[in-house]
C-alpha cells in the first residue's frame, strides 16, 4: 500500500447553505433595541401617571411586553453579529 494516499480537499465537498429570510429586526438590531427601550419608558410613564383608566393600564402593559420582547430579541441579534465578526 502506498504511504501517501490521495486525500480530497475540504473545498471539494459541497455544503448546503440554508437561506435565511432577513427581517427588519435582524438587519437593524440597534434601532429596534432603542425602540424597545422607548416603549418600556412609555409604559412606565403610563403606569405611574396615567393608569387611572383601565384602557391606559392595558396599553401600558401591552407596550411593556412588546418593548421587553423587542429589546431582548435585538440584544440577542447584536451578540450573534459580534460573535460572527470575531
Amino acid at each position: 500500500m502506498p504511504k501517501n494516499k490521495h486525500k480530497r480537499k475540504a473545498s471539494a465537498h459541497s455544503k448546503i447553505k440554508l437561506a435565511k429570510s432577513p427581517s427588519l429586526v435582524t438587519s437593524h438590531p440597534k434601532v429596534f433595541g432603542l425602540i424597545g427601550l422607548f416603549l418600556i419608558m412609555v409604559s412606565m410613564y403610563l403606569l405611574f401617571f396615567e393608569s387611572q383608566d383601565d384602557a391606559m393600564f392595558g396599553l401600558a402593559m401591552l407596550s411593556l411586553i412588546v418593548g421587553v420582547t423587542l429589546t431582548i430579541f435585538s440584544k440577542m441579534r447584536i451578540t450573534k453579529k459580534n460573535q460572527s465578526r470575531v
